[in-house]
């Protein structure tokens, strides 16, 4: 049961990375939403259900259960102090963001102002925070799960917004492994949200893409910043042209 009950999870988690819901799960299986939840919540699937649903977000059953494996004992998420450790040292989050990415630590002192000794201090700090496992001969095992995220609205997360930010759109956007694509329109709900499910899933498909390329050399790895967003807005910009709320009302 233990098992069924962390292929369900999975299978749960692997769904919202793609923007999928119960509804859709009941459009794929013929069923009422209700009969879903019921599916779920009493983790009694067939291998043919299962398989269907796979199918909905373009997996078959082996690569489900290699996400559970992957996802065994694995970190998903660090606390607010722990991140706000990385925060308050960009050695140890500049080292933390080059382990994540498989970088050996000969890759991160020759990239970094660093020495061996302090590269080893910041990874046993990391060891410790079970990031990763240090191994013998210095090798680096990453720990964190295929969903691992920083906390929204985390420390981490309100360090690139407050100041990586503004240096991140200060380019021009102009080299070809660059990209600015600017839309502003009028949706109805239902268009909003199947962008935003587009999105996760374009989150999850780099997440993949990630995974799959940390087994190349770093030479023929390229780093990136993917940042993918929607919101409702108005642009301050014409703030001063608007008429005031009490003549809009009397249109």
């Amino acid at each position: 049961m233990a098992q069924t009950t962390a292929l369900i999870n999975t299978l749960k988690r692997t769904l919202k990375a793609h923007g999928k819901t119960y509804v859709d799960v009941g459009q794929a299986l013929a069923l009422s939403e209700a009969s879903v939840k019921r599916l779920f919540s009493r983790e009694d699937f067939s291998l043919e259900r299962l398989d269907r649903i796979c199918q909905l977000i373009g997996i078959e059953i082996t690569d489900l259960v290699e996400l559970m494996n992957a996802e065994h004992r694995q970190l998903e998420q660090l606390t607010t102090e722990q991140e706000q450790e990385l925060v308050n040292d960009k050695t140890l989050l500049a080292v933390a963001i080059c382990a994540l990415n498989k970088w050996t630590m000969d890759e991160i002192v020759a990239f970094y102002d660093i020495t061996e000794g302090q590269c080893f201090q910041k990874l046993a700090r990391l060891d410790k925070l079970k990031l990763i496992d240090l191994l013998p001969h210095n090798r680096i095992k990453v720990l964190v799960a295929p969903n691992f995220r920083w906390q929204e609205n985390g420390p981490i997360q309100k360090l690139f917004q407050e100041r990586l930010g503004n240096e991140f759109l200060h380019g021009k956007f102009k080299g070809e492994d660059e990209s600015l694509i600017v839309f502003n329109g009028m949706l109805s709900q239902h268009n909003v949200a199947e962008l935003e499910k587009k999105l996760r899933r374009l989150a999850w498909e780099l997440n993949v893409a990630n995974r799959e390329d940390s087994t190349l050399p770093l030479a023929e790895r390229h780093g990136i910043t993917a940042v993918l967003a929607v919101r409702g807005w108005q642009y301050g910009l014409f703030h001063p042209l608007r008429n005031p709320p009490a003549s809009n009302a009397k249109r």
